[in-house]
């Protein structure tokens, strides 16, 4: 089983950006999108602007945690996406 790490983007609040990891990307967008998830559900309609799959559970959520400090969220928008 793989797991990912995933990027979305409002897409009514652009600026607003949600950092997750899954076993099931498409599914867990089903969820934001449809208010299953306190976090998300204020800024829904949500698209995925990036993902990365890896081979355990552990690194999927540690490039999660990467992600939501400052240093990684530079490297998201100096490597990941386009602001």
């Amino acid at each position: 089983m793989m797991y990912f790490t995933y990027i979305l983007r409002s897409t009514n609040y652009s600026n607003q950006y949600y950092y997750g990891s899954t076993s099931d990307v498409e599914r867990r967008l089903e969820k934001h999108n449809n208010g299953k998830s306190y976090h998300t559900s204020k800024y829904k309609p949500w698209k995925i602007i990036f993902y990365a799959a890896f081979e355990t559970r552990r690194l999927a959520e540690d490039f999660e945690k990467y992600l939501k400090n400052s240093s990684g969220r530079a490297f998201m928008r100096k490597r990941l996406i386009q602001v």
